[in-house]
């Protein structure tokens, strides 16, 4: 950190007093040739970029001072003026202002270009926009563009009339005095003449020989041109208002839905440029924009080579191919060969903007190169692109990272940092410090004091660490818990400390892991540190309310240890102490053991029990523990969790700590330790195994007897392998010591398992394949004995299958996070209270199936209606409030067989959802507050167990099985609304099921589902707009058959079914009555859901596998579709042993029906076709309603939660997240407004996000 120097310092004040650019909203807009020109200061028409001798810009070139600023500060190109005080003063030898050189990042230049060229944004992109305005397809367009086509631009109807009169009259005078075959053959040449003429139309493409012979012809009747000068000619010839009539003339005829709904996008588009004042011709760039040279730069190499940017070689092919065709036209060279040069131009234009949209045409640094040169588009797009890259990915000053290792002897809003480490963070601060006790006078002397590590640097250190707090953070972030703030200790290793109780929350083992270090640095940043960040005041999980601080491994072996009696109550006359103090003091001077068993009086009672409980007992209060029990890992969480609700989290932080201490400092002296010696061995083990041998082989016999099938064997040789697997299991823990360290680490539930003692010293029994089926051998020995060769590979076999799927697994899990994120990032607590009358409804029975309790579901909510004692009638939980854990516990014991609660699925809060319908705020148990993102908390409690999920899809029975996704996959499917891979049949009518078999070879196994109907049918009719009817009928009557529901001149339309009529705009329907058998085929792999004789229900799964939801929503409507999709979601997550609360669901299920698609746009200023969200089309509507107009119509659409991330409305969120092109050429084209109001606009426009300390209330 050098000194600033005094003049520096001036013009920096001078430059902090401009005011930042206060704005609430972002708007991008196609730019026209004018707008482009009005942004440049200059021209550049060389390709050059620096002089390779002087090592300065060129003049007028891609670097070029006169144009984009001086290259240092506050100095001309020529010398003439130097420094601050000719600021401003324009030089006029060379040209250049004095200025800043910083201007170089921001003045931008143009280039004009000789021919105007298509932007390839607006030509490629699907559906092509110049295509959809001319009505031409992309190869049309692509083929008139790179000039292979010309296209007819004007016809002179007048004089097309005229030749075709001429034309008839000519065959009238010629026609006489001819006779038979010769008449014909001038009838045929008339014909072919008349067609040539009637053929020149507009926009009509013509190849090279047809346009050389009609404009020999004809060239006073029409013109055509080639390349982007036609379509310039097109585009500014087009009249949008008569365009915008024509196709609201052919919307209204068509009744094909494919055909309207092309209609209904170009009549938008046509809309947008209307209504934005966009020319259509700014679509074909005539001036093209240059970036800012320091935005693109040269950077000299050590070997005196330079590295370029990308763009300055994609810019210097556009000037050299700009220049060379303005010296054709002077020297008025033959049209081929200006004609290749503008298809060149054309494609170097290309290749500038976007490099990858052409396929097969990219551009790459010389030729035969392979990669690809990195243009505009390219630098805005993926995961290095600017959005996620520079935008959404800001790197940090203040931080560091370093190994992790364990820190026993902190506290748990500690952490160790290394003493280099923190004099790096640290700096300006110790700087600072040391300048105010004038040990120096300046920063730069400071700064050497600093590097030179005196001893009065370290006091410093201290002190400026002193009070302060860092932020820790492992990756992969995956949830809130990732990154927390501490209180730094300095400490002189390299390494960072941390405390053994926060690894569960990171998720840090101490095998290498890496954490980072950021400093906060402004006063709020501190203050939210201190507050909301600290590791002290996040003890609970926010994806299910579980405490993440809970005792593990050496603390529990610790405690179990000190609380363990070897042979209790087996000793009759006990040494007796009068007081605690008295016991513990024996313990220290040697007279008793730590274990042994004592009378103590304790407070007013006799208790038995040893010394070890007795320190154990002074941790927690005697009424949570009476010194009576060994604590094993269960019996000491619930101790935490239980102190954890009764004292609050300041006291349960000093427990734990003190817990930590105690059980470290005993199980240290305890000195327990282990080695294979401690295994003993398993004589008996060989029996086992010879009597299971014997039965395979026997079964192995029966088997190629023919009296098993394959599957049969199988099935019966795994059973008896597992039958002896569960012998020598229950062999180990009978023989081992229970004394003994290994059965004392898992006993106690500090590590490891039965299973893994049972393969370390029993045998490892059977194994999986990479399939996920059990491979029938299985594998004898023990981890202590060896494997043998064979043993050894099938072990293996399986085991690359999962470690190769853990890394697959942990790549879709991040991407699924990534899209839950961005679906639900706009989701905050915004109001109190949104008065909602409606909720969801639980039952009991619910609980059965999805293998949850009242406790996984209603903790936390708000009661809809009165939770009562089904019994006695009392209200346990009235209206309105909150179930809390006390009031849980009496629910728990009466049972009620249903509950309501309100839910964010119906919440009808203004952006957003409010805090009664959401419930407890989970990190805290505390109701919700404000301003809290709960759209990212869901987001990142779903992803954040995805990497437990499986990978696989289980593939069972043989050959004719099929499989099953579950899992990750599975989740993906429901959230991404894919049709199911095993797909359940579904009853499209309400009725009565039967079930017959197929009879016949081929169906052989097959069944039949039958349901017989009763049910409503619609006959529909469509009026077709431009035709004048007469409707006979009206709403509501009843009609008979052949009925004539409506005629117009020509036609009359009859009923085909006796019915009721139902009218809507231009559509007549006759409702009737029908009866009728619907059948559905079972293959004989499914399982049959109904009974025989039951009364269906619409929607109804009918057989195994999963529903597919589009189907369902269009069946039985949304609540059916949320409550199915909980269902599975809750399953596939508790299937893998993760618990999670279903708000999370909600709010991303709330977010996939939030779109609407706009039917009719009414008097708002929406347009039909548009995809937007509930909130958007709330505030258009009430806006026309207080005008006193009309609102507008829509359809709500149930979307997946990629397509829900990208019809958000901010074009800035959906443009970060996937097809960044595409959203960012409808927004320019729309004009779009993104007014700011999720998280991520706000990061990438560089403000404090809207939530949390910078929640703002809802604006308009």
């Amino acid at each position: 950190m050098s000194t600033p120097s005094t003049t520096q310092t001036i013009f920096l004040e001078r430059e902090s007093k401009k005011k930042t650019l206060e704005f609430d909203a972002v708007k991008i807009k196609l730019a026209s040739a004018e707008e482009i020109i009005s942004w440049s200061h200059g021209e550049v028409t060389k390709p050059e970029t620096i002089n390779y001798r002087s090592q300065k810009p060129e003049r007028d070139g891609l670097f070029c001072q006169k144009i984009f600023g001086p290259v240092k500060d506050w100095e001309c190109a020529c010398g003439k003026y130097k420094g601050i005080r000719y600021r401003g003063i324009v030089c006029d030898r060379c040209g250049v202002e004095v200025t800043r050189s910083f201007v170089r990042r921001e003045r931008m230049g143009h280039v004009k270009l000789a021919v105007p060229v298509v932007h390839i944004w607006f030509l490629h992109s699907v559906p092509s926009k110049i295509g959809a305005l001319l009505n031409l397809s992309i190869k049309s367009l692509e083929k008139v563009v790179y000039f292979a086509n010309f296209i007819i631009t004007s016809v002179n109807e007048n004089l097309r009339e005229e030749a075709l009169n001429k034309l008839e009259a000519e065959l009238k005078e010629k026609k006489r005095g001819l006779k038979g075959s010769e008449s014909l053959d001038l009838l045929k040449e008339y014909n072919l003449v008349k067609k040539e003429i009637s053929g020149l139309v507009m926009s009509r493409l013509l190849s090279d020989e047809e346009y050389k012979d009609l404009s020999f012809k004809y060239g006073h009747i029409f013109e055509a041109q080639i390349g982007a000068e036609a379509v310039l000619n097109l585009l500014n010839n087009l009249d949008l208002k008569e365009y915008l009539k024509i196709l609201e003339k052919q919307k209204r005829k068509t009744a094909n839905y494919a055909i309207k709904k092309k209609i209904i996008e170009k009549i938008r588009l046509a809309q947008n440029f209307i209504e934005n004042k966009i020319r259509p011709s700014d679509m074909v760039l005539q001036v093209l924009p240059v970036v800012p040279p320091d935005l693109r730069p040269l950077v000299e190499l050590d070997g005196g080579r330079f590295a370029s940017s990308d763009l300055n070689d994609l810019y210097r092919r556009v000037i050299n191919r700009n220049n060379r065709l303005k010296k054709l036209f002077e020297l008025e060279a033959p049209e081929v060969i200006i004609r290749n040069e503008k298809r060149m131009l054309q494609e170097a234009t290309d290749a500038l903007l976007d490099n990858s949209m052409r396929p097969g045409k990219t551009t790459t640094m010389q030729a035969g190169q392979k990669r690809p040169l990195k243009s505009l588009g390219d630098i805005l797009r993926g995961k290095e692109g600017r959005f996620r890259r520079n935008l959404l990915g800001k790197r940090v000053d203040y931080s560091g990272r370093s190994v992790i290792v364990v820190g026993p002897n902190l506290k748990l809003h500690q952490c160790g940092l290394p003493k280099i480490l923190a004099l790096e963070i640290f700096k300006p601060f110790v700087a600072s410090l040391l300048i105010k006790r004038g040990v120096v006078h300046n920063v730069r002397s400071a700064n050497r004091k600093i590097d030179d590590g005196d001893e009065e640097v370290w006091a410093t250190l201290e002190e400026a660490v002193k009070g302060s707090r860092v932020l820790l953070n492992r990756a992969p972030t995956l949830h809130r818990l990732s990154v927390q703030a501490f209180q730094p200790i300095l400490v002189d290793d390299k390494t960072i400390q941390v405390h053994p109780l926060i690894c569960d929350a990171f998720n840090a083992d101490f095998d290498g892991d890496q954490m980072g270090v950021y400093l906060p640095i402004s006063q709020k940043a501190k203050e939210e540190a201190k507050e909301i960040i600290a590791s002290t005041k996040n003890l609970l999980k926010p994806a299910t309310g579980q405490p993440v601080v809970l005792p593990t491994q050496d603390i529990i072996l610790g405690v179990n240890n000190l609380t363990s009696i070897p042979h209790e109550r087996e000793k009759e006359n006990l040494r007796g102490f009068s007081s605690k103090e008295e016991a513990i003091n024996a313990y220290e001077l040697g007279k008793i053991s730590l274990q042994e068993e004592v009378k103590v009086k304790v407070q007013d009672g006799i208790y038995k029990c040893s010394v070890g409980r007795l320190i154990f007992g002074e941790i927690f209060p005697l009424d949570f523990y009476k010194l009576d029990k060994v604590v094993d890992k269960r019996s000491l969480n619930d101790l935490v969790v239980k102190y954890l609700r009764a004292y609050g989290e300041e006291k349960t932080v000093e427990l734990l700590d003190k817990l930590k201490d105690v059980s470290f400092e005993y199980l240290t002296y305890s000195g327990i330790t282990w080695s294979m010696e401690e295994l003993p061995p398993f004589p008996e083990k060989k029996e086992i195994l010879k009597k299971a041998e014997r039965e395979v082989e026997k079964t192995n016999e029966s088997y190629e007897g023919g009296l098993l099938t394959e599957r049969e064997k199988y099935l019966k040789n795994i059973e008896t392998w597992s039958k002896s697997i569960n012998e020598v299991s229950a062999l180990v823990q009978q023989k081992i010591d229970p004394h003994s360290s290994p059965f004392l680490m898992v006993n106690s539930g500090a590590r490891g398992s039965w299973t893994q003692l049972n393969q370390m010293i029993g045998m490892k029994g059977l194994v999986a394949s990479p399939a996920g089926k059990i491979i029938e051998l299985a594998v004898r020995s023990s981890y202590k004995e060896g494997l043998d060769v064979l043993e050894y590979f099938i072990s293996t076999h399986g085991t690359r299958k999962g470690i190769v799927d853990t890394a697959l697994r942990t790549s879709s899990a991040g991407y699924l996070t990534r899209r839950l994120v961005d679906a639900a990032q706009e989701v905050l607590v915004t109001e109190p209270d949104c008065r909602v009358e409606k909720g969801i409804m639980l039952t009991e029975e619910e609980n059965k199936i999805l293998r949850l309790s009242w406790r996984d579901r209603i903790f936390g909510r708000t009661a809809l209606a009165d939770i009562k004692n089904p019994k006695t009638g009392k209200v346990i939980v009235k209206k309105g409030e909150i179930v809390d854990y006390e009031k849980l516990e009496e629910i728990e014991k009466v049972n009620p067989p249903k509950i309501y609660l309100r839910s964010v699925l119906r919440c009808k809060a203004k952006q957003g959802v409010c805090s009664k319908c959401y419930g407890y705020d989970l990190g805290f148990s505390k109701p919700i507050k404000e301003g809290v993102a709960v759209g990212i908390v869901a987001a990142q409690s779903i992803g954040e167990p995805g990497t437990q999920l499986t990978l696989r899809t289980f593939h069972i029975g043989g050959a004719a099985g099929k499989d099953i996704t579950q899992g990750l996959p599975r989740a993906e499917e429901i959230f991404e609304l894919r049709p199911p891979k095993v797909k359940a049949l579904m009853a499209l009518h309400k009725g009565k099921a039967s079930i017959e078999s197929v009879s016949g070879v081929a169906g052989k196994g097959q069944k039949i589902i039958k349901i017989k109907y009763q049910g409503q049918q619609k006959e529909k009719h469509i009026l077709d707009p431009e035709i004048d009817w007469q409707v006979e009928v009206k709403e509501g009557d009843l009609v008979r058959e052949k009925t004539i529901l409506a005629e117009s001149e020509k036609k009359k339309i009859f009923s085909q079914h006796k019915g009721k009529i139902s009218f809507e705009e231009g559509v007549l329907e006759v409702i009737y009555e029908e009866a009728g058998v619907e059948e559905y085929i079972v293959p004989k792999t499914e399982s049959i859901y109904v009974k025989e004789g039951e009364e269906v229900e619409y929607g109804q799964q009918l057989t195994s596998g999963f529903l597919d939801l589009r189907e369902l929503y269009e069946l039985r409507g949304r609540e059916a579709v949320e409550k199915y999709m909980l269902a599975e979601l809750q399953n596939v997550y508790y299937s893998q042993g993760v618990k999670l609360d279903s708000r999370h669901f909600e709010v991303i299920i709330r977010q996939m029906f939030s779109r609407f698609l706009i039917t009719d746009s009414g008097e708002t200023n929406l347009s039909a076709g548009m995809i937007i969200s509930r909130e958007y089309k709330r505030v258009c509507d009430e806006l026309a309603r207080g005008q006193g107009k009309k609102p507008s119509e829509g359809k709500e659409l149930f979307l997946g939660i990629t397509k829900a991330a990208l019809s958000c409305d901010s074009w800035l969120s959906a443009a970060s997240f996937q097809e960044t092109s595409r959203i960012l050429i409808n927004a320019a084209i729309g004009g779009t407004v993104d007014y700011l109001y999720g998280l991520k606009e706000n990061v990438i426009i560089g403000k404090l996000i809207p939530a949390g300390t910078g929640f703002k209330k809802a604006k308009k």
